[in-house]
């Protein structure tokens, strides 16, 4: 494989470099039996399917009962407007049909 456009190590490529470094690369060439894969610092290192750098795991976050109180009357309106025929889409009350 050739060397990447740029000379220093852990330079930023641009898309071009990078096009013209995929490019080069030769698509039958094997990997070296040390080679590593790609760990990001203080990634988590279990197996999964996606690694961590690559999609975080999502948090959870604590909530408020009157937090929830509101977000559970709002959908269930929603859906009560709609269940009648009405339509709230551009957020004005209009009959659907």
């Amino acid at each position: 494989m050739t060397d990447p456009p740029s000379g220093l190590p852990g330079e930023l490529l641009t898309d071009h470099e990078l096009a013209e470094v995929a490019l080069a690369a030769d698509p039958v060439e094997r990997l070296a039996a040390d080679a590593v894969p790609f760990v990001a610092e203080g990634a988590d290192t279990s197996p999964g399917l996606l690694p961590e750098w690559f999609m975080p795991a999502p948090r959870s976050s604590a909530r408020s009962r009157r937090r929830s109180t509101v977000v559970t009357v709002v959908v269930v309106s929603l859906l009560a407007l709609n269940a009648v025929g009405l339509c709230v889409t551009y957020g004005s009350v209009d009959i659907a049909w």
